[in-house]
């Protein structure tokens, strides 16, 4: 998006250029047409680099959340193996019993 906003500000600047160019009376309107696209080239790459910023900032969230997500499942699993073991050696002894 940033791309597109980009090449065609530049696109249109090109485009008043070579048309304005022939017409000297124009020079100054050309320079103002130069300085409001180059204005709006800057809004353009601050919005899209706030953007960016707060994307980055959810995919962080994420990643955090996803991690934790992980430990729990890891500690859960352990547990889960424990008591499986602790089930297999209660077995084991009653066999031993018998």
């Amino acid at each position: 998006m940033k791309k597109f906003l980009l090449c065609s500000a530049l696109i249109c600047i090109l485009g008043v250029n070579f048309s304005s160019c022939r017409d000297n009376k124009k020079a100054d309107s050309v320079e103002e047409a130069l300085e409001n696209a180059g204005d709006a080239i800057e809004d353009a790459a601050d919005d899209a680099a706030k953007a960016t910023e707060g994307a980055l900032e959810e995919a962080g969230k994420a990643l955090d959340n996803a991690v934790d997500a992980t430990d729990d499942a890891v500690k859960a699993t352990g547990e889960a193996i424990k008591t499986a073991g602790e089930a297999v050696d209660k077995k084991v002894d009653e066999i031993k019993k018998n």
